[in-house]
């Protein structure tokens, strides 16, 4: 087991963890004094002002107050309306990665109906010869894999071949 040695005293794992379970120790409880004092301390005396009080510039007529509170509301259906267009996009965009992804998923279900339908009309003897002629594989490989005849892994390759048209 690794130790440390200093001056005639040795450290080893065991006395590392006591030191880390203390020093995290140590930084709780100064984290949870700092927010007492935050919860303690006095709120200011006044709030300030929101930031559209701030921007309104003071009224003067009943013609400006008509016309910033025109103004205004054209300002928040736009902010509104850019808002709903950016949502729109994003569903957009994550229909378009749904519709990829369900093309991926039919072309595999595809793919393993073949497989079934293929092992389903051959003999079981004919199987594992008849997966791989719908995998591609030449006849001479499967010849060799299955430990079949050359002619009777032809066979298997042209009815595979059959039933894919």
């Amino acid at each position: 087991m690794p130790a440390l040695e200093l001056g005639g005293m040795t450290l080893g794992l065991r006395e590392g963890v006591i030191a880390l379970i203390t020093l995290v120790a140590i930084y709780i409880v100064f984290v949870l004094l700092r927010m007492l004092r935050l919860r303690h301390r006095a709120p200011p005396a006044e709030p300030a002002p929101p930031l559209a009080q701030m921007a309104a510039p003071p009224p003067a007529s009943d013609e400006a107050d008509d016309n910033w509170a025109q103004a205004s509301e054209e300002l928040a259906d736009e902010v509104l309306r850019s808002a709903l267009e950016q949502e729109i996009a994003q569903m957009r965009d994550e229909v378009d990665a749904i519709r990829g992804e369900l093309a991926a998923l039919r072309a595999d279900m595809q793919q393993e109906l073949a497989h079934l339908r293929a092992s389903q009309t051959v003999s079981p003897i004919y199987g594992d010869a008849m997966q791989l002629a719908v995998s591609g594989y030449d006849p001479a490989a499967i010849a060799e894999r299955c430990g079949i005849a050359r002619a009777e892994a032809d066979l298997v390759v042209a009815l595979a071949k059959s039933q894919e048209r």
